[in-house]
């Protein structure tokens, strides 16, 4: 008696190494949540943002002896949360920090809105007001949290 012995997987065993690959394969998937990872992404360029612009402002002040100086004259900060923006719905700021303190002002990564063109066509998406402390405070919306915003303050 002659026995042939083929070499080879059957389907079976196909079908059980496909359905583990596709099991495995998903559960890294929603590990990773890649739509989470990119709004994380960019709540942490919006925070990064904000501590960029507080870091000009303060530069700013700290150069003019505790006064914030736009050009030749002193700028009051606003009182209330005001939108960074050119325009006169928006607090100017652009062209008190930028070119000396920022290249240019960064703006919300995902805001459709949002733009910085040049010195007088802008919008941050970012907002900005000063307490009665003389705290500054800077805000922008998260994405992760929509219930509170990303805020720095100095």
């Amino acid at each position: 008696m002659k026995t042939i012995h083929e070499r080879g997987f059957t389907l079976v065993e196909m079908l059980v190494v496909i359905g583990l690959i596709a099991l495995l394969s998903s559960v890294v998937l929603v590990a990773v949540n890649p739509v989470r990872q990119f709004k994380l992404a960019r709540d942490s360029a919006r925070s990064a943002h904000l501590v960029a612009i507080l870091n000009a402002i303060g530069q700013d002040m700290a150069e003019n002896k505790g006064q914030f100086f736009c050009g030749t004259s002193t700028k009051a900060l606003p009182s209330t949360e005001t939108l960074i923006s050119s325009g006169a719905e928006g607090f100017e700021l652009a062209s008190c920090i930028v070119p000396i303190y920022l290249a240019s002002i960064p703006y919300d990564p995902s805001d459709a809105s949002a733009h910085f063109k040049d010195m007088s066509d802008y919008n941050t998406g970012y907002s900005i007001f000063q307490d009665s402390n003389s705290h500054i405070t800077l805000n922008a919306q998260s994405e992760i949290d929509t219930s509170k915003p990303i805020s720095a303050t100095r």
